[in-house]
């Protein structure tokens, strides 16, 4: 639930205040959550930058359940707060940019470690047209004990380093609070994250959607709160990286997957005909065994890589991917019967053969490794093709939503 109150919104000196969303060109947003020692100073800051620029604007205060009187702060600064009921940085930032007027908006968070004195590069770039101008602050620079020596040199550097290899995203520094973006390209986003991955998912999902991106050095000083952070190092970085992931199948399921399957493949096929030794160790029908099994498990991560997919397109989280359109035309239920049912025939058969040489022995004891040889490939082409049958059902079903 979402409640406004305050101004309607403050404009820029000369131009009064903004009753017109039509004519309010920067929204800036600050996130709150019990921020009274720090808010009244950053909209002071927000004010007098914007003021500069001679541009419509207002300031709005997304709070989100604060109880340090910050809403009463912001009204006395000239801000428009908008009380957001859900909890969670990503919920409050929605709920801002919802009720924000203008053309462009620019969020920041409200401790007074991002300088709202420098808001003139930011519109700047959106005035250029780009979709997305994000705040660098290793560029900017951070100021001795403003930024966790852990979030510094390990989290921020890592997690933004997975993300432009995992997205090929150009931004350098994933997690800065404070950026400036169109809101009506932002909107067709569809952001949906409601904790701190919400930074993470504008990015990601703004690289995937082929958003114009672009970088302004901001510099990051010591938050002026006393009270602890709201972030929580190990759960919100996990949160963070789970969410990459899981928005990046490829590297999930299908590189792994593939990796797997390829190396189970070489070692069966290396293994079949017999023993092989490797500086003085022999691998046999156990090491078979185990490329067998890295083969099945390689092949399921393979289709999990496709079903997510399948599903983030259909469900609107990421974009078409052109190649996956082409394999899914290709990939047909009936392609996939056959090869199934193909590889069942190829294990039925590998079946009755070491069958007819167990009856030849009047069923009697076998050698193992012999027999293994046998039934080991055609135990996992039997399971090979009963995952396609399968897959190729679920894919179908899957394809019906995509209609």
């Amino acid at each position: 639930m979402i409640v406004t109150s305050g101004p309607k919104a403050t404009g820029a000196s000369g131009h009064g205040p903004q009753d017109d969303a039509s004519i309010v060109e920067v929204s800036v947003v600050m996130p709150c959550l019990n921020e009274a020692e720090t808010l009244g100073a950053c909209i002071e800051k927000a004010r007098r930058a914007l003021s500069n620029l001679d541009i419509a604007w207002e300031i709005v205060v997304a709070d989100n359940g604060s109880t340090d009187g910050s809403p009463d702060v912001a009204i006395r600064a000239g801000a428009r707060v908008v009380h957001v009921g859900p909890r969670g940085y990503g919920n409050a930032l929605m709920g801002g940019i919802a009720a924000a007027r203008g053309k462009y908006v620019i969020m920041g968070d409200a401790d007074d470690s991002y300088d709202f004195m420098s808001l003139g590069p930011f519109v700047e770039r959106l005035r250029e047209g780009y979709d997305l101008v994000m705040g660098n602050r290793f560029r900017g620079g951070i100021k001795s004990r403003a930024m966790h020596p852990l979030h510094r040199y390990l989290g921020n550097p890592v997690l933004t380093r997975l993300g432009r290899i995992l997205f090929r995203s150009p931004c350098g520094d994933f997690h800065c609070g404070l950026r400036g973006f169109n809101k009506a390209a932002i909107m067709t986003l569809d952001l949906r994250t409601t904790g701190m991955e919400f930074a993470s998912e504008m990015v990601v999902k703004a690289t995937l959607h082929r958003l114009r991106i672009t970088e302004v050095p901001t510099p990051l000083s010591i938050a002026g709160r006393s009270r602890p952070s709201h972030l929580r190092r190990w759960r919100d970085g996990w949160r963070h990286l789970r969410f990459m992931l899981l928005y990046c199948p490829r590297w999930l399921f299908l590189y792994p997957g593939a990796l797997l399957m390829l190396l189970g493949l070489i070692i069966g096929v290396w293994l079949l005909p017999g023993p092989r030794s490797v500086g003085g160790v022999t691998l046999d029908v156990h090491t078979l065994l185990y490329a067998a099994m890295a083969i099945v498990i390689g092949f399921q991560a393979i289709s999990f890589a496709v079903y997510t997919k399948v599903f983030a397109v259909s469900e609107g989280l990421v974009p078409e991917d052109p190649r996956l359109s082409k394999l899914v035309r290709f990939i047909t239920l009936e392609v996939g019967l056959v090869v199934g049912g193909t590889l069942l025939l190829i294990g039925l058969a590998g079946s009755v053969y070491a069958f007819g040489a167990w009856g030849l022995r009047s069923f009697g004891p076998l050698e193992p490794t012999r027999v293994l040889r046998i039934v080991i490939p055609a135990i996992t082409s039997l399971t090979l093709g009963c995952q396609v049958i399968l897959s190729s059902f679920f894919l179908s079903v899957l394809g019906l939503g995509r209609k």
